[in-house]
């Protein structure tokens, strides 16, 4: 109940950075901004990695005929995922919401040697992802083009099939491969002892102390030790407009940071995929997830009540996020969005919620998380077709 509260919050962090304004005229972030830009995204792709966990029974996966099993499912997931993502950005316009399931398949796909780690091995590359992968990003983006931003779309596959696999790893909203870290860090989470109060409360109070201190860090690095008078001067001289700096520090950037100057990885803003950044975002994420955890434990009768019933909406709608991220976006891009902003917020929050409940109570599983499980079991049954188990 705990993992899918934290992805109903996830979700509704996504439709709101979609649906509100993340900054004002002047550049400043509002509080959703603060509260969600950034932190949705990230939160969702750490619980991927959990339900990557899941899906192997939440231990690592050995043996031949278990590998191929895990990966011909982990990848036709990512099939049915990168199919839906494209389409919809056919019919959505970036502007309107960055669609993220694209690059949340090819964070699938790249899965599929994570599992066959052992999971001290998964936190420490994510230690080492964290810092190294924007790093290399860093410098290898600096001789690639600049990045079109729209959302990848069935016509980009055809028309520049390459231009889109470099946004969908390096250069776009959602780059990949510096998002491997969330990936390991969720698939580690998923195999621990999730039931266990204490453990709850010190993931809930870590994920705070590490998001706290990588925003010191930052504020650190580019106050007392002069970060913020290099990026100043680097922009000055490279043209960086001093209003589209400020706004980049306080509002964040739409995925990756300009590699003008390497004090850009100090740098902990949302969407700038830096080490500081993902240290911020990770320890959010990992909060969340501790403190919904923690609600798991309550054990004084009417206090378990009011719990249950306070967070059985969100953890129904948590529940299948693909189906209802999929119809939000399409209801973005549609005639009937005719609504102000927070009007049209509250609607969306309301329809998801109550949908989340009605389809749980009455179908079960949601339709979209349905088709994706069929094709990840139909896929592992195809590769191993001896007896053994699939992943459900």
């Amino acid at each position: 109940m705990g993992i899918d509260a934290a992805r109903g919050l996830a979700l509704l962090g996504m439709m709101a950075v979609h649906a509100l304004y993340v900054s004002d005229a002047t550049g400043a972030p509002t509080w959703v901004g603060r509260v969600a830009s950034g932190n949705a995204a990230a939160l969702f792709a750490v619980l991927a990695g959990v339900g990557v966990a899941f899906m192997t029974g939440r231990t690592r996966v050995t043996g031949a005929g278990p590998a191929r099993r895990a990966g011909a499912a982990l990848v036709a997931r990512a099939a049915v995922i990168g199919l839906l993502g494209l389409a919809l950005g056919v019919v959505t316009d970036a502007e309107v919401a960055a669609v993220i399931l694209p690059a949340y398949a090819v964070l699938f796909v790249l899965a599929v040697p994570l599992v066959l780690l052992p999971t001290p091995v998964l936190v420490g590359g994510a230690v080492l992802g964290a810092a190294g992968l924007p790093a290399l990003s860093h410098l290898v983006r600096a001789g690639m083009p600049p990045p079109v931003l729209d959302n990848p779309s069935l016509g980009r596959l055809v028309t520049d099939p390459a231009g889109l696999l470099r946004e969908l790893l390096l250069t776009g909203t959602y780059p990949a491969l510096t998002w491997i870290p969330y990936l390991a860090i969720g698939l580690a989470l998923g195999r621990a002892h999730l039931r266990s109060p204490r453990f709850a409360a010190g993931l809930a109070a870590g994920g705070a102390a590490l998001a706290a201190a990588a925003s010191g860090a930052s504020a650190f690095l580019l106050g007392p030790a002069g970060g913020l008078a290099a990026l100043s001067a680097t922009s000055a001289a490279t043209g960086l407009d001093p209003v589209d700096l400020q706004e980049i520090l306080a509002s964040g950037a739409e995925g990756t940071t300009p590699t003008t100057t390497w004090w850009w990885l100090a740098v902990d803003a949302p969407h700038t995929s830096t080490p500081l950044d993902l240290a911020r975002t990770t320890g959010i994420a990992l909060a969340v997830i501790g403190i919904m955890l923690c609600l798991d434990a309550v054990q004084r009768p009417s206090l378990r009540a009011a719990v249950t019933v306070l967070r059985a909406p969100l953890a129904a709608a948590g529940a299948m996020t693909l189906t209802l991220y999929t119809a939000h976006v399409l209801f973005l891009s549609s005639p009937f969005d005719v609504y102000a902003p927070v009007p049209g917020y509250v609607v969306q929050v309301v329809a998801v919620l109550l949908l989340g409940l009605a389809w749980r109570a009455t179908a079960g599983r949601g339709p979209l998380e349905t088709v994706a499980s069929a094709a990840g079991a139909r896929a592992a049954r195809a590769v191993s077709p001896e007896r053994g188990s699939t992943p459900p």
